[in-house]
């Protein structure tokens, strides 16, 4: 079987990663081909990068007849069995070549607004009638909720699955370090990380805090480290293609987001063997369950940081051992790729 991943989108964001570690992945485990097929830029440089065969691809406006016609032709010559887009445009390009020569169309919703109540997204799932993959039942009920055209059936819920680090963490460091990955946008949160960390160095505590990501607010948020007095105690990373070496220099990871899906950046944390601080929104709590670091209010990351600090090195050295057995129990990338593999199938 050969499987087309088609992605028009611009940014860089969750699908995307899941993309490449699933074709990745799926070529590690299975006998399942895969081709990608986006715009020019970081996206597809990764891919090619890491062994993917991967092409770019002028998608133009939605329903482009010459777009279409090069994946009606591309589909064809490469004996596509199966397409997965991921936004609109990709549906009313890929998807709409693929419904003319008959391949199923899959769906990867990542966030429950990803998909809107319209007339053209009716239409089209009426025509293309694409099965629908998300990676968390929290997304399936918000799609459930907010598009009544959509049945239980027709959505699928595979969680996203990660290459596990090979052995369970053996160390912590010196002082504690503490990392962050989202995008640098208002509604990641990492303005209440920096406030809190400047209350616990007020209070004499060490520590190291990396900042991964660029965004929107990354001046903003810049400015506001030195205003308060964090500038040695910040590193700034900015876009980063192999995020999850900066992970392996942190013992906890703080996820502050006041909305997410079933975050990325959680995921590998949790690969690594990092102790997860997260605020309780989305699908993290299917993921981050029992007695580990949820938080609703501010004041709550505030007690939680100070705790790590105050914690013997022992102490968290088995929580991420912890981390590192349910994500291995759980989410190791081989296991999600044959359930991956299954829903192919299907």
């Amino acid at each position: 079987m050969r499987i087309a991943f088609v992605n028009s989108t611009h940014k860089w964001g969750g699908v995307k990663t899941w993309t490449l570690e699933l074709a990745q992945g799926l070529k590690k485990y299975t006998d399942i081909e895969s081709v990608i097929l986006a715009r020019k830029g970081p996206f597809l440089d990764r891919a090619k990068e890491m062994g993917l065969e991967a092409y770019a691809v002028n998608f133009g406006p939605d329903y482009n007849p010459l777009a279409i016609s090069w994946f009606i032709n591309f589909f064809k010559k490469r004996n596509i069995s199966r397409v997965i887009v991921n936004v609109g445009k990709d549906m009313r390009t890929a998807g709409i070549a693929a419904r003319i020569l008959n391949i199923p169309v899959i769906h990867r919703v990542g966030l429950t607004g990803d998909m809107k109540n319209k007339l053209d997204v009716r239409l089209m799932h009426k025509w293309i009638k694409p099965r629908i993959l998300v990676p968390c039942e929290y997304i399936k009920r918000g799609l459930l909720q907010n598009l009544p055209f959509l049945k239980p059936e027709e959505i699928t819920v595979i969680m996203t699955g990660k290459e596990v680090r090979p052995s369970p963490p053996d160390k912590v460091n010196t002082p504690l370090q503490f990392v962050s990955t989202s995008q640098l946008n208002p509604d990641k949160g990492h303005k209440d990380v920096l406030q809190a960390f400047a209350e616990l160095k007020r209070e004499g505590y060490n520590f190291h805090y990396h900042v991964v990501g660029t965004g929107r607010c990354e001046q903003e948020l810049k400015e506001l480290a030195r205003k308060l007095d964090l500038e040695d105690r910040v590193s700034w990373y900015g876009f980063q293609k192999d995020v999850r070496k900066i992970l392996r220099k942190a013992d906890v990871f703080i996820l502050a987001s006041y909305s997410e899906g079933l975050p990325n950046s959680l995921l590998e944390a949790m690969a690594e063997g990092l102790v997860c601080v997260a605020r309780d929104v989305g699908g993290v709590r299917e993921v981050l369950k029992g007695d580990f670091f949820l938080y609703k209010k501010n004041s709550h990351i505030n007690m939680i940081l100070k705790n790590f600090l105050k914690f013997d090195k022992d102490v968290i050295l088995g929580m991420k051992k912890k981390y590192w057995d349910l994500f291995f129990q759980k989410l190791a990338l081989d296991k999600k790729i044959l359930e991956f593999e299954s829903f192919l199938k299907d």
